[in-house]
């Protein structure tokens, strides 16, 4: 997808019922039962839980060498993700996996998640790192793809997103 496109990110149901999160602590996944009811993003507004507050957090991503992936039916977003180049030495970023409700669970998030590791290795990446939110469901589809929480998560990404579980994975 073209970055000017980021703004159909609108398309997307991101809506979940989150039953279960974790935590990392002291080198262990610590999960605990929840009942959060996640709203799809805000049409209105500017907001971080809106389509234009993500617009504006993720097109600088874009503008520095990122790229925008979508996975399509149709016409129609079905899910995207966003990679960014040279989080480290030798380590690429999947910033963003967003897949609509009625497309989870059918093989999207590993499709765009496989693009987004095979981009990071023609950059000379070796690791690719996740900030994932702490969500059961999120956790869980990054640690059978290979991914692993980190000790020694990024600065940066820590900052922005102190309880999501930073993880990588050695391509």
């Amino acid at each position: 997808m073209a970055a000017s496109e980021l703004q159909r990110i609108g398309e997307i149901d991101r809506s979940e019922h989150v039953t279960r999160e974790y935590s990392y602590r002291g080198g262990s996944l610590e999960p605990r039962d929840v009942d959060i009811r996640v709203p799809n993003w805000s049409r209105t507004g500017a907001d971080d839980h809106s389509v234009e507050g993500n617009v504006r957090a993720w097109q600088p991503i874009l503008e520095r060498g990122g790229a925008l992936i979508g996975a399509f039916e149709a016409d129609a977003l079905a899910g995207f993700a966003i990679y960014r180049p040279h989080l480290g030495d030798d380590m690429g970023n999947l910033s963003v996996l967003h897949v609509s409700r009625s497309h989870r669970r059918k093989g999207v998030a590993s499709l765009l998640t496989e693009e987004v590791a095979r981009l990071a290795r023609a950059d000379g990446a070796r690791r690719l790192y996740v900030s994932a939110t702490p969500s059961g469901s999120a956790v869980a589809f990054y640690l059978g793809h290979g991914f692993e929480p980190t000790d020694q998560p990024d600065a940066g990404l820590l900052a922005l997103e102190p309880d999501d579980i930073h993880m990588i994975k050695v391509l």
